[in-house]
């Protein structure tokens, strides 16, 4: 976006490496060093839930996004959103696999892949948070501006098979999906009980 000032914050300044452990990240700033950005991107991930307990975490969203213009999510990233209190009453979307456990805060959760509540703004799973992005430029400069980059990055998707959502995709596909995400959790969850208590 023409005049846009992209910032990765994170707990403290330095490479951050993805919870894959193929990527690092650079966190410019940590978080108190950017207490009222203009515009809140949470991105979603497997470390999400770790982050819903984190009361730094929740503590920054709350003050920041008293000051944002606006406070927008990407796929789970909702969830901190939820946890920080910003969705409670508010309609709101998230990876499908985790659209119930926005309800456990207080947000109504729905299928759309972007949700504009007020200045408060959450993409379902990840492709969509390159539609969010684009109707966030429309906002923030306009419809032309987005069309421009929609251009630029050549977002014109096609995809090869129409099985992008748990409506679409096969039953026993989506039943699979979910019992290997639940035993990824319940293997994560063990992990870090045995760390904690060794």
């Amino acid at each position: 976006m023409p005049g846009a000032r992209v910032r990765f914050i994170g707990e403290q300044a330095g490479p951050v490496r993805t919870d894959n452990g193929m990527l690092h990240v650079l966190a410019e700033a940590a978080l108190e060093d950017v207490p009222h950005p203009e515009v809140i991107v949470v991105p979603g991930g497997v470390a999400t839930r770790r982050l819903m307990h984190d009361e730094r975490w929740l503590s920054w969203l709350r003050e920041a996004h008293e000051h944002a213009t606006w406070t927008t999510s990407v796929c789970t990233g909702s969830l901190l959103l939820a946890a920080a209190g910003i969705l409670e009453g508010k309609r709101a979307t998230s990876h499908w696999l985790e659209l119930e456990t926005l309800r456990e805060y207080g947000a109504e959760p729905t299928g759309e892949r972007v949700v504009f509540q007020g200045k408060v703004v959450t993409a379902a799973g990840v492709s969509s948070g390159i539609d969010m992005g684009l109707a966030l430029v429309a906002r923030l400069v306009n419809d032309d501006a987005a069309r421009a980059v929609q251009l630029v990055i050549e977002y014109d998707p096609q995809p090869p098979f129409d099985a992008g959502s748990p409506e679409k995709a096969p039953q026993e596909m989506v039943d699979g999906i979910r019992m290997a995400v639940q035993a990824r959790m319940e293997a994560s969850r063990a992990r870090a009980a045995s760390a904690a208590t060794s």
